[in-house]
């Protein structure tokens, strides 16, 4: 729920998932355009990227970084904390703290230690919205 930050090569990996996506089911891309649009304005909503009807992600493949963790509470160098609610429904903020991994997006890349969000990804600012029918 709500934004959680990636880096510049999950945002690439994110698009590149998107263009394969509107090659082979060009509805469902919309979908997840649609939602990313939306998304961009409310804080409180699943991930663009997450099928509302099954919960599960349109862009498995070329999910972020802290997806393909899916698990430990992850740190980025904003400072922000990313963590999945299914893993730690119920835990303690004491049980979260001993868990998380710090990431180090500079390590990676020297390009990854900007942060953007998978909607900021997938319908970049300025870009214009075109939704095709469902």
């Amino acid at each position: 729920m709500g934004p959680f930050p990636i880096s510049p090569l999950d945002a690439e990996r994110l698009r590149e998932g998107l263009a394969g996506l509107e090659s082979q089911d060009p509805q469902r891309a919309a979908r997840v355009l649609d939602h990313a649009h939306a998304w961009r304005e409310a804080d409180d909503e699943p991930c663009p990227a997450l099928d509302p009807d099954t919960g599960t992600c349109d862009l498995y493949a070329a999910r972020p970084l802290t997806c393909r963790t899916f698990g430990p509470p992850v740190r980025c160098a904003s400072g922000a904390l990313a963590i999945c609610e299914l893993c730690f429904d119920g835990a303690t903020e004491e049980e979260i703290e001993a868990c998380i991994v710090d990431l180090d997006v500079d390590s990676l890349d020297s390009t990854a230690a900007t942060e953007t969000t998978v909607a900021q990804a997938l319908v970049p600012a300025g870009s214009r919205f075109v939704s095709t029918p469902s």
